[in-house]
């Protein structure tokens, strides 16, 4: 019987890398959970054993019941009644497996229900349910949203809302409008208090809402008269019992029609203030976004995961002149060039997750502390900052290389297939349309180069670059001098005549003191940053691991030189003066 956890043992490889002891010490506070609660883990053995058997688990679900579910849902998707969204029929089974397999407050502490497990392992259920379904993953993956209400609500919104989400309640972000897409400051729901009822008042209309007819909604809104910038806005829970939005409208989308995208119309709706006003999209937008940037990179390496499966398996049955196809050097050329994305890809999103984790985790320590007059030690308080940046550096990278591989893999999917994947009952188109969203929502990819930006220009790409190439890893004080095997130093020599070209490209676009010209060629900047940085993670992993990454790690850093090159050559070649060939 299939199994997304153990027929892929790429996933288990990267829950073996060093920091995520560390990270699982963290998370347990020492184990301090044993004695309160019967599933709680002893010591690091027993936490890992935990986490291997819920992975099982829903490496079990995935396989046989989700994935076999994926294309009736993609045929009947959901539709609206009387104003409510109902889900395709096969979408309640997911739900319903996905809540008897315990698969929902993954990461919430176990006082509320959860399992407490670090985002390194809530990413790797994820991706599985994206390789099962990129559309069911919208509506599972939602539940992460409560990370947000977890980290900025009161303890009385808590002990109401996370149990509900762990019991498998769903949830959904609101933050779009029609006049508001990207540019969230442009935001207008309207949020008033009503004293009479001690309550907030929201009254609008929201757009694009992903899984919008959810139980819990978390709602960016104008809580400030007169304002029309992102200091008048402030983030609220809406709670569905309590009535007040209607669904106007589901969209007719290219692809995840298993994911009900809505209209929403807010006709003073109940609501409550989470955290501090004027501080919605300041702060708390921010942290979500990051949150659900993450969990997209997820989401397009489950799915790069199932195009490469589906590509490899048919090439392989597939005969042409009396020989399977693979056999052919232009298909195992370009299988083995998915192979290296998806790797690379799945190589950045854990070593994100990573970082995520342990600024996280430090972050929750140190308001647990504060709340008994306690604070951080002044070590705690330098790993907490230091890996928050590197989370904020690498997550845009994250997000944006990783769905613009999932678009390009399922591409090169239907080519493989030839004339039967351009055909609706191969799975490998439905993949294509799944993926065309990955690169633009929750920020497009233009978005992740601009989030990015600032860590290009003021060198700390470079800095990463330099101290993975020391230790393998960012910071340099987590590696250790003899990362890199010996058969893999010539893989690492390359990465650093690319590091090279790298750092004269970005000194030369900073030399021209031009803002228009910068935000012209960041992109490139930005993928040779990110070609460099996943050719590291992999030489490391093949290093480790040589039976599960040695062709990958040649194979993409063949890719990645190649593209060094490209990029270099446009953007040494370039000045201010070419914009106006490129001005419409």
């Amino acid at each position: 019987m299939a199994n997304f956890y153990t027929d892929n043992p790429n996933i288990k490889f990267y829950l073996t890398h060093p920091l995520i002891k560390h990270i699982v010490e963290l998370k347990e506070r020492n184990f301090a959970d044993k004695d309160k609660y019967d599933y709680a883990p002893e010591n690091f053995e027993d936490a890992m054993d935990n986490y291997e058997r819920v992975l099982e688990l829903a490496g079990d679900v995935m396989a046989n019941v989700v994935a076999p579910n994926a294309e009736a849902v993609d045929a009947e998707g959901p539709h609206l009644e009387n104003n409510r969204m109902i889900y395709a029929s096969k979408t309640y089974e997911n739900l319903d497996a996905t809540i008897k397999a315990g698969l929902n407050g993954v990461t919430m502490p176990r006082r509320y229900g959860g399992l407490n497990f670090p985002m390194s392992v809530y990413g790797a259920i994820n991706e599985m349910v994206a390789t099962a379904d990129t559309g069911f993953e919208n509506i599972w993956s939602l539940q992460d949203c409560i990370e947000t209400l977890y980290e900025f609500g009161n303890e009385d919104q808590r002990q109401r809302f996370v149990p509900r989400v762990c019991e498998g309640q769903t949830m959904s972000m609101d933050l779009t409008e029609p006049d508001a897409g990207s540019d969230l400051q442009s935001v207008m729901l309207k949020a008033t208090y009503d004293e009479k009822e001690d309550c907030w008042r929201l009254n609008g209309c929201k757009r694009f809402i992903t899984n919008g007819d959810s139980d819990i909604h978390l709602v960016l809104a104008r809580s400030e008269e007169g304002t029309r910038d992102g200091r008048g806005l402030s983030m609220f829970i809406y709670d569905k019992n309590q009535g007040g939005v209607d669904v106007r409208r589901l969209e007719n989308k290219l692809g995840i029609h298993g994911s009900p995208t809505c209209e929403l119309v807010y006709k003073n709706a109940k609501a409550e203030l989470c955290g501090d006003r004027k501080m919605g999209l300041i702060k708390y937008v921010m942290g979500l976004m990051n949150g659900a940037r993450l969990g997209i990179a997820g989401q397009s390496t489950g799915v790069s995961q199932m195009a490469y499966n589906e590509a490899l398996a048919y090439a392989k049955e597939r005969k042409q002149f009396g020989k399977a196809i693979i056999e052919f050097p232009a298909v195992y050329d370009m299988l083995s060039i998915m192979k290296a994305k998806l790797d690379a890809g799945r190589s950045l999103l854990y070593a994100t997750s990573r970082y995520v984790d342990v600024y996280k985790i430090l972050e929750d320590i140190e308001r647990e502390r504060k709340a008994v007059g306690d604070k951080l030690t002044p070590e705690e308080r330098a790993e907490c900052k230091t890996f928050s940046k590197l989370a904020d550096a690498f997550t845009p990278v994250a997000k944006g290389m990783t769905s613009e591989y999932a678009n390009q893999n399922t591409y090169d999917g239907i080519q493989v297939h030839g004339g039967s994947g351009f055909m609706l009952e191969y799975a490998c188109q439905r993949l294509y349309r799944d993926a065309r969203i990955l690169s633009i929502y929750e920020g497009t990819t233009q978005l992740q180069t601009v989030a990015a930006g600032r860590y290009i220009t003021n060198g700390f790409y470079g800095t990463v670059i330099a101290d993975m190439l020391q230790t393998g890893q960012a910071p340099a004080s987590v590696g250790s001098d003899d990362w890199c095997a010996a058969e893999f130093l010539p893989l690492k020599e390359k990465c650093a005549k690319m590091a090279e070209k790298y750092n004269e490209a970005v000194a030369y676009v900073n030399a021209q003191k031009n803002d228009e010209f910068k935000d012209f060629v960041i992109r490139h900047l930005y993928e040779m940053a990110a070609d460099i940085i996943m050719s590291l993670l992999l030489i490391g992993d093949a290093s480790r691991a040589p039976e599960l990454f040695n062709e990958s790690a040649k194979v993409y850093n063949r890719y990645a030189a190649s593209e060094i090159e490209r990029h270099y050559s446009f953007v040494m070649s370039a000045s201010a003066d070419d914009l106006a060939d490129y001005r419409k």
